[in-house]
Protein backbone atom coordinates (compact mmCIF):
# COMPACT_ATOMS: atom_id res chain seq x y z
CA UNK A 1 0.00 0.00 0.00
CA UNK A 2 1.00 3.27 -0.71
CA UNK A 3 0.86 6.42 1.69
CA UNK A 4 -0.55 8.66 -1.00
CA UNK A 5 -3.44 6.41 -0.66
CA UNK A 6 -3.85 7.21 2.81
CA UNK A 7 -7.18 10.13 3.20
CA UNK A 8 -4.23 12.60 4.85
CA UNK A 9 -4.04 16.60 5.44
CA UNK A 10 -2.02 17.95 2.24
CA UNK A 11 0.91 19.27 4.65
CA UNK A 12 1.29 15.67 6.35
CA UNK A 13 1.39 14.16 2.54
CA UNK A 14 3.73 16.77 1.48
CA UNK A 15 5.48 15.61 4.76
CA UNK A 16 5.94 12.32 4.27
CA UNK A 17 7.26 12.69 0.52
CA UNK A 18 9.44 14.71 1.47
CA UNK A 19 10.75 11.91 4.17
CA UNK A 20 10.87 9.64 1.02
CA UNK A 21 8.27 7.33 2.54
CA UNK A 22 6.32 5.64 -0.86
CA UNK A 23 5.47 2.06 0.67
CA UNK A 24 3.94 1.13 3.90
CA UNK A 25 5.72 -1.35 5.99
CA UNK A 26 3.40 -3.95 7.88
CA UNK A 27 3.52 -3.03 10.46
CA UNK A 28 2.79 1.18 9.40
CA UNK A 29 -0.64 -0.94 7.44
CA UNK A 30 -1.78 -2.73 10.30
CA UNK A 31 -1.20 0.01 13.03
CA UNK A 32 -2.86 2.61 10.38
CA UNK A 33 -5.76 1.48 9.13
CA UNK A 34 -6.81 1.22 13.16
CA UNK A 35 -5.31 4.22 14.29
CA UNK A 36 -6.38 6.64 11.69
CA UNK A 37 -9.76 5.85 12.39
CA UNK A 38 -9.52 6.53 15.83
CA UNK A 39 -9.30 3.14 17.78
CA UNK A 40 -6.60 2.34 20.29
CA UNK A 41 -3.88 -0.39 19.08
CA UNK A 42 -1.16 -2.66 21.11
CA UNK A 43 1.73 -3.43 18.80
CA UNK A 44 4.29 -5.84 18.85
CA UNK A 45 7.15 -4.94 16.60
CA UNK A 46 10.43 -4.50 17.10
CA UNK A 47 12.15 -1.66 15.84
CA UNK A 48 13.55 -1.00 12.63
CA UNK A 49 10.39 -1.53 10.82
CA UNK A 50 8.62 2.01 10.85
CA UNK A 51 6.83 1.65 14.21
CA UNK A 52 7.74 5.69 14.85
CA UNK A 53 6.43 6.94 11.69
CA UNK A 54 3.20 5.06 12.47
CA UNK A 55 2.49 6.61 15.67
CA UNK A 56 3.97 9.84 14.24
CA UNK A 57 1.59 10.20 11.20
CA UNK A 58 -1.26 9.36 13.75
CA UNK A 59 -0.98 12.24 15.97
CA UNK A 60 -0.04 14.51 13.26
CA UNK A 61 -3.70 13.14 11.09
CA UNK A 62 -5.68 13.90 13.61
CA UNK A 63 -4.00 17.11 15.64
CA UNK A 64 -4.38 18.77 12.12
CA UNK A 65 -7.92 17.94 12.43
CA UNK A 66 -8.03 20.87 14.73
CA UNK A 67 -7.07 24.27 15.36
CA UNK A 68 -4.51 25.56 18.09
CA UNK A 69 -6.83 26.59 20.21
CA UNK A 70 -9.38 23.22 20.25
CA UNK A 71 -6.62 20.72 19.85
CA UNK A 72 -5.42 18.36 22.55
CA UNK A 73 -2.41 17.68 22.99
CA UNK A 74 -0.24 13.96 22.43
CA UNK A 75 1.92 12.95 24.87
CA UNK A 76 4.60 10.17 24.14
CA UNK A 77 6.67 8.51 26.75
CA UNK A 78 9.72 6.93 26.11
CA UNK A 79 12.44 4.81 28.39
CA UNK A 80 15.54 6.57 27.65
CA UNK A 81 16.62 10.33 26.76
CA UNK A 82 18.36 8.50 23.63
CA UNK A 83 15.10 6.90 22.26
CA UNK A 84 13.43 10.60 23.07
CA UNK A 85 15.93 12.74 20.90
CA UNK A 86 15.68 10.46 18.30
CA UNK A 87 11.63 10.76 18.46
CA UNK A 88 11.82 14.00 18.31
CA UNK A 89 14.60 14.61 15.45
CA UNK A 90 11.71 11.99 13.18
CA UNK A 91 8.92 14.35 14.31
CA UNK A 92 10.56 17.51 13.59
CA UNK A 93 11.47 16.34 10.09
CA UNK A 94 7.83 15.59 9.18
CA UNK A 95 6.68 18.53 10.65
CA UNK A 96 8.75 21.11 8.74
CA UNK A 97 6.06 21.75 6.41
CA UNK A 98 3.15 21.29 9.05
CA UNK A 99 3.67 23.65 11.35
CA UNK A 100 2.94 22.10 15.29
CA UNK A 101 4.90 22.61 18.15
CA UNK A 102 7.19 19.50 19.60
CA UNK A 103 8.70 19.32 22.98
CA UNK A 104 10.76 16.86 24.31
CA UNK A 105 11.79 16.18 28.30
CA UNK A 106 14.41 14.30 29.93
CA UNK A 107 16.54 14.69 33.07
CA UNK A 108 20.08 14.69 33.35
CA UNK A 109 19.87 18.46 31.67
CA UNK A 110 18.81 21.98 32.75
CA UNK A 111 15.30 23.23 32.65
CA UNK A 112 15.79 26.46 30.76
CA UNK A 113 15.37 25.22 27.10
CA UNK A 114 12.76 22.58 28.57
CA UNK A 115 10.52 25.15 30.44
CA UNK A 116 10.78 27.36 27.16
CA UNK A 117 9.65 24.47 25.31
CA UNK A 118 6.77 24.30 27.51
CA UNK A 119 6.18 27.91 27.12
CA UNK A 120 5.60 27.82 23.13
CA UNK A 121 2.95 25.30 24.13
CA UNK A 122 3.72 21.84 22.72
CA UNK A 123 1.08 19.76 20.56
CA UNK A 124 3.64 17.32 21.08
CA UNK A 125 5.46 15.95 24.41
CA UNK A 126 7.99 13.15 24.36
CA UNK A 127 9.78 12.70 27.20
CA UNK A 128 10.79 10.20 29.96
CA UNK A 129 8.67 9.12 32.71
CA UNK A 130 11.13 10.46 35.45
CA UNK A 131 11.36 13.98 33.75
CA UNK A 132 7.69 14.49 32.62
CA UNK A 133 6.51 13.93 36.34
CA UNK A 134 8.56 16.37 37.82
CA UNK A 135 7.69 19.01 35.16
CA UNK A 136 3.84 17.99 36.41
CA UNK A 137 4.43 18.39 40.07
CA UNK A 138 6.21 22.05 39.42
CA UNK A 139 3.13 22.43 37.81
CA UNK A 140 4.58 23.04 34.64
CA UNK A 141 2.91 20.21 32.40
CA UNK A 142 -0.62 18.90 32.99
CA UNK A 143 -1.02 15.79 31.63
CA UNK A 144 -5.24 16.23 31.18
CA UNK A 145 -4.61 18.60 28.57
CA UNK A 146 -3.26 15.43 26.25
CA UNK A 147 -6.00 13.94 24.53
CA UNK A 148 -3.58 11.11 22.23
CA UNK A 149 -0.87 8.87 24.27
CA UNK A 150 1.67 6.79 22.92
CA UNK A 151 3.80 4.31 24.97
CA UNK A 152 7.04 3.44 23.22
CA UNK A 153 8.78 0.61 23.99
CA UNK A 154 6.68 -1.08 26.66
CA UNK A 155 9.07 -3.84 27.37
CA UNK A 156 11.84 -1.72 28.20
CA UNK A 157 9.90 0.42 30.45
CA UNK A 158 9.07 -2.30 32.90
CA UNK A 159 12.66 -3.77 32.74
CA UNK A 160 14.00 -0.01 33.63
CA UNK A 161 11.30 -0.21 36.34
CA UNK A 162 9.16 2.45 35.04
CA UNK A 163 5.59 1.10 35.57
CA UNK A 164 4.93 2.98 38.72
CA UNK A 165 5.80 6.30 37.07
CA UNK A 166 3.54 5.31 34.37
CA UNK A 167 0.66 4.52 36.09
CA UNK A 168 1.16 7.64 37.80
CA UNK A 169 1.11 9.51 34.60
CA UNK A 170 -1.73 7.82 33.10
CA UNK A 171 -3.69 8.70 36.54
CA UNK A 172 -3.50 12.01 36.19
CA UNK A 173 -4.24 12.05 32.23
CA UNK A 174 -8.37 11.52 30.51
CA UNK A 175 -9.81 8.73 31.05
CA UNK A 176 -9.23 6.13 28.35
CA UNK A 177 -12.83 6.19 26.88
CA UNK A 178 -11.99 10.12 26.55
CA UNK A 179 -8.24 9.70 24.68
CA UNK A 180 -6.90 7.23 21.81
CA UNK A 181 -4.05 5.23 23.31
CA UNK A 182 -1.19 3.28 21.50
CA UNK A 183 1.58 0.95 22.96
CA UNK A 184 3.89 -0.52 21.13
CA UNK A 185 6.75 -3.25 22.49
CA UNK A 186 9.19 -5.59 21.13
CA UNK A 187 7.12 -8.36 23.18
CA UNK A 188 3.48 -8.14 23.81
CA UNK A 189 3.73 -10.20 26.71
CA UNK A 190 1.57 -11.00 29.75
CA UNK A 191 2.51 -7.67 31.63
CA UNK A 192 2.53 -5.86 27.98
CA UNK A 193 -0.87 -7.34 27.41
CA UNK A 194 -1.86 -6.15 31.28
CA UNK A 195 -1.10 -2.63 30.87
CA UNK A 196 -2.90 -2.63 27.54
CA UNK A 197 -6.16 -3.99 28.76
CA UNK A 198 -6.14 -1.22 31.81
CA UNK A 199 -5.00 1.53 29.82
CA UNK A 200 -6.09 1.22 26.65
CA UNK A 201 -9.92 0.64 25.19
CA UNK A 202 -10.51 -1.66 24.01
CA UNK A 203 -7.71 -2.28 21.41
CA UNK A 204 -7.02 -3.93 18.22
CA UNK A 205 -4.00 -6.35 19.35
CA UNK A 206 -1.08 -6.22 16.54
CA UNK A 207 1.39 -8.33 16.11
CA UNK A 208 3.89 -7.94 13.54
CA UNK A 209 7.44 -9.93 12.88
CA UNK A 210 7.88 -10.90 16.59
CA UNK A 211 11.67 -10.00 17.60
CA UNK A 212 13.17 -12.90 17.33
CA UNK A 213 12.69 -13.49 13.85
CA UNK A 214 14.53 -10.67 13.12
CA UNK A 215 17.95 -12.86 13.12
CA UNK A 216 16.98 -14.76 9.56
CA UNK A 217 17.99 -11.36 7.79
CA UNK A 218 21.39 -11.06 10.03
CA UNK A 219 24.29 -12.98 9.22
CA UNK A 220 25.71 -14.65 12.21
CA UNK A 221 28.94 -16.11 12.93
CA UNK A 222 30.49 -17.71 15.78
CA UNK A 223 34.27 -17.86 17.14
CA UNK A 224 35.60 -20.16 20.10
CA UNK A 225 38.85 -18.36 21.85
CA UNK A 226 40.43 -18.29 24.76
CA UNK A 227 39.54 -15.47 26.90
CA UNK A 228 43.15 -14.41 27.36
CA UNK A 229 43.72 -14.07 23.32
CA UNK A 230 39.80 -12.79 22.66
CA UNK A 231 41.10 -9.12 22.34
CA UNK A 232 43.80 -10.45 19.86
CA UNK A 233 41.00 -12.16 17.70
CA UNK A 234 38.75 -9.13 17.80
CA UNK A 235 41.84 -7.18 16.46
CA UNK A 236 42.66 -9.70 13.55
CA UNK A 237 38.92 -9.70 13.00
CA UNK A 238 38.88 -6.26 12.56
CA UNK A 239 41.22 -5.97 10.37
CA UNK A 240 40.29 -8.08 7.87
CA UNK A 241 36.51 -7.23 7.94
CA UNK A 242 37.67 -3.20 7.86
CA UNK A 243 33.66 -2.06 8.75
CA UNK A 244 33.30 1.32 8.25
CA UNK A 245 30.87 1.39 11.95
CA UNK A 246 30.98 -1.34 14.42
CA UNK A 247 29.16 -1.73 17.69
CA UNK A 248 30.76 -3.92 20.41
CA UNK A 249 28.76 -5.20 23.00
CA UNK A 250 30.33 -6.29 26.70
CA UNK A 251 28.41 -7.48 29.93
CA UNK A 252 30.19 -5.05 32.61
CA UNK A 253 30.83 -1.74 32.34
CA UNK A 254 34.42 -1.93 33.33
CA UNK A 255 34.62 -3.99 30.23
CA UNK A 256 33.40 -1.81 28.08
CA UNK A 257 35.81 1.56 29.46
CA UNK A 258 38.75 -1.11 29.56
CA UNK A 259 38.24 -2.58 26.43
CA UNK A 260 37.94 0.93 24.25
CA UNK A 261 40.78 1.92 26.23
CA UNK A 262 42.58 -1.34 24.77
CA UNK A 263 41.43 -0.27 20.95
CA UNK A 264 42.30 2.94 21.10
CA UNK A 265 45.89 2.11 22.10
CA UNK A 266 45.88 -0.53 18.99
CA UNK A 267 44.98 2.65 16.76
CA UNK A 268 41.42 2.45 16.38
CA UNK A 269 39.14 5.35 17.09
CA UNK A 270 36.76 4.16 19.52
CA UNK A 271 34.65 4.95 22.48
CA UNK A 272 32.30 3.58 25.33
CA UNK A 273 29.00 3.85 26.69
CA UNK A 274 27.41 2.74 30.22
CA UNK A 275 24.81 3.44 32.42
CA UNK A 276 26.78 5.53 34.63
CA UNK A 277 28.16 8.48 31.99
CA UNK A 278 25.92 11.27 32.35
CA UNK A 279 23.13 11.67 30.06
CA UNK A 280 24.57 14.75 28.33
CA UNK A 281 27.98 12.62 27.49
CA UNK A 282 26.00 9.47 26.38
CA UNK A 283 24.09 11.31 24.00
CA UNK A 284 26.82 13.27 22.53
CA UNK A 285 28.80 9.55 22.24
CA UNK A 286 25.58 8.20 20.72
CA UNK A 287 25.22 11.52 18.62
CA UNK A 288 29.21 11.18 16.65
CA UNK A 289 28.38 7.44 16.67
CA UNK A 290 25.35 7.88 14.53
CA UNK A 291 27.43 10.83 12.80
CA UNK A 292 30.30 8.67 11.84
CA UNK A 293 32.38 10.89 13.53
CA UNK A 294 34.22 7.65 14.79
CA UNK A 295 33.60 3.49 13.74
CA UNK A 296 33.78 1.82 17.04
CA UNK A 297 31.51 1.68 19.65
CA UNK A 298 32.03 -0.44 22.69
CA UNK A 299 28.57 -0.72 24.95
CA UNK A 300 27.16 -2.50 27.46
CA UNK A 301 23.34 -3.30 26.84
CA UNK A 302 22.26 0.18 27.45
CA UNK A 303 22.66 0.10 23.92
CA UNK A 304 21.27 -2.78 22.86
CA UNK A 305 17.88 -1.67 22.33
CA UNK A 306 15.97 1.86 21.43
CA UNK A 307 19.56 2.71 19.62
CA UNK A 308 18.50 3.58 15.98
CA UNK A 309 21.73 3.93 13.57
CA UNK A 310 21.28 3.52 10.07
CA UNK A 311 24.08 1.44 8.22
CA UNK A 312 25.31 -0.12 11.04
CA UNK A 313 27.71 -2.64 9.24
CA UNK A 314 28.57 -5.07 11.86
CA UNK A 315 27.31 -5.96 15.80
CA UNK A 316 30.31 -8.36 17.83
CA UNK A 317 29.39 -9.89 20.86
CA UNK A 318 32.84 -9.92 22.32
CA UNK A 319 30.39 -11.96 25.82
CA UNK A 320 27.73 -14.10 25.15
CA UNK A 321 24.84 -11.88 27.08
CA UNK A 322 23.41 -14.19 29.88
CA UNK A 323 19.69 -13.08 29.02
CA UNK A 324 18.51 -14.80 25.76
CA UNK A 325 16.41 -11.81 24.38
CA UNK A 326 19.32 -9.35 24.36
CA UNK A 327 21.68 -10.84 21.89
CA UNK A 328 18.53 -10.49 19.48
CA UNK A 329 18.59 -7.06 20.47
CA UNK A 330 22.13 -6.20 20.35
CA UNK A 331 22.13 -7.85 16.82
CA UNK A 332 19.28 -6.03 15.92
CA UNK A 333 21.02 -2.89 16.34
CA UNK A 334 22.09 -3.99 12.76
CA UNK A 335 19.77 -5.44 9.47
CA UNK A 336 17.48 -2.14 10.43
CA UNK A 337 14.23 -2.45 8.34
CA UNK A 338 14.83 -4.95 5.70
CA UNK A 339 18.46 -4.50 5.63
CA UNK A 340 21.01 -7.31 6.06
CA UNK A 341 23.97 -7.51 8.45
CA UNK A 342 26.70 -9.05 10.40
CA UNK A 343 26.57 -10.24 13.50
CA UNK A 344 30.15 -12.01 15.01
CA UNK A 345 30.22 -14.00 18.69
CA UNK A 346 33.18 -14.77 20.39
CA UNK A 347 32.25 -17.91 22.79
CA UNK A 348 34.86 -17.83 25.55
CA UNK A 349 35.32 -20.77 28.15
CA UNK A 350 33.30 -18.61 30.14
CA UNK A 351 30.56 -17.74 28.23
CA UNK A 352 30.12 -20.66 26.34
CA UNK A 353 27.61 -22.23 28.57
CA UNK A 354 24.96 -19.83 27.89
CA UNK A 355 24.89 -20.53 24.09
CA UNK A 356 22.72 -23.63 24.00
CA UNK A 357 19.94 -21.43 25.66
CA UNK A 358 20.28 -18.57 22.64
CA UNK A 359 20.16 -20.91 20.11
CA UNK A 360 17.88 -23.07 21.59
CA UNK A 361 15.43 -19.22 21.91
CA UNK A 362 16.27 -18.09 18.30
CA UNK A 363 15.25 -21.56 16.85
CA UNK A 364 18.81 -21.74 15.14
CA UNK A 365 22.34 -22.83 15.68
CA UNK A 366 24.66 -19.89 15.17
CA UNK A 367 27.30 -21.08 12.20
CA UNK A 368 30.52 -21.71 13.93
CA UNK A 369 33.54 -20.59 12.22
CA UNK A 370 37.12 -22.53 12.60
CA UNK A 371 39.35 -20.05 14.36
CA UNK A 372 42.97 -20.43 12.87
CA UNK A 373 46.33 -18.93 13.93
CA UNK A 374 46.36 -16.28 10.93
CA UNK A 375 43.16 -14.24 12.60
CA UNK A 376 44.91 -13.28 14.98
CA UNK A 377 46.88 -9.53 15.66
CA UNK A 378 49.46 -8.67 18.32
CA UNK A 379 48.02 -6.22 21.37
CA UNK A 380 49.54 -3.64 21.75
CA UNK A 381 47.97 -2.12 24.36
CA UNK A 382 50.05 -4.52 26.61
CA UNK A 383 53.18 -2.02 26.13
CA UNK A 384 51.45 1.15 25.15
CA UNK A 385 48.84 0.91 28.61
CA UNK A 386 51.43 -0.47 31.05
CA UNK A 387 51.71 1.31 34.58
CA UNK A 388 48.21 3.07 33.63
CA UNK A 389 46.31 0.17 36.17
CA UNK A 390 42.86 0.66 33.71
CA UNK A 391 41.72 -2.37 35.82
CA UNK A 392 40.93 -0.05 38.62
CA UNK A 393 40.15 3.10 37.13
CA UNK A 394 36.61 4.64 37.56
CA UNK A 395 35.45 5.94 33.34
CA UNK A 396 35.08 9.35 34.13
CA UNK A 397 33.46 10.30 30.85
CA UNK A 398 36.30 11.40 29.30
CA UNK A 399 36.83 9.59 26.41
CA UNK A 400 39.95 9.63 23.34
CA UNK A 401 40.91 8.04 20.69
CA UNK A 402 43.58 7.58 17.33
CA UNK A 403 43.06 7.24 14.18
CA UNK A 404 42.06 4.27 12.00
CA UNK A 405 45.47 2.10 12.10
CA UNK A 406 47.27 2.20 8.75
CA UNK A 407 49.76 -1.14 9.98
CA UNK A 408 49.70 -2.76 13.25
CA UNK A 409 50.49 -6.28 12.23
CA UNK A 410 52.32 -7.29 14.75
CA UNK A 411 51.66 -10.95 14.87
CA UNK A 412 49.95 -13.93 16.33
CA UNK A 413 49.84 -13.65 20.06
CA UNK A 414 51.28 -17.41 20.11
CA UNK A 415 49.16 -20.47 19.04
CA UNK A 416 45.33 -19.88 19.49
CA UNK A 417 43.99 -21.94 21.79
CA UNK A 418 40.11 -22.30 21.23
CA UNK A 419 37.24 -22.15 24.13
CA UNK A 420 35.52 -25.34 25.54
CA UNK A 421 33.86 -27.51 22.93
CA UNK A 422 30.43 -26.89 22.52
CA UNK A 423 27.98 -30.25 23.81
CA UNK A 424 26.05 -32.03 21.25
CA UNK A 425 22.83 -31.60 21.33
Amino acid sequence: MLFTELELDPRLQRAIADRGYTDLTPVQERTLASSLKGRDVAVQSQTGTGKTAAFLITLFAHLLKHSKSSRRKALIIVPTRELAVQIEGEALLLNRPVGLHIGCFYGGVGYAVQLAQIKAGPDIIIGTPGRLLDLAEKKRLDFKECGFLVIDEADRLFDMGFLPDLRDIVRQMPDRTHRQSMLFSATLNKLSRRVAEAYLNDPAFIEVTPEHMTVDTISQELYHVGSHIKLNLLLGLLQRRAPKNVLIFTNMKHTAFLLSKQLQANGYTAKFLNGDLPQGERLEIIEGFMAGRFPILVATDVASRGLHIDDLEMVVNYDIPQDCENYVHRIGRTARAGATGLALTLASEKTADQLEAIEKFIGQKIPDVPVTSDMFMRDMSLERLAGQNLERRRPSGRQGGGSRPGGGRGGEPGRARGGRPRQSR
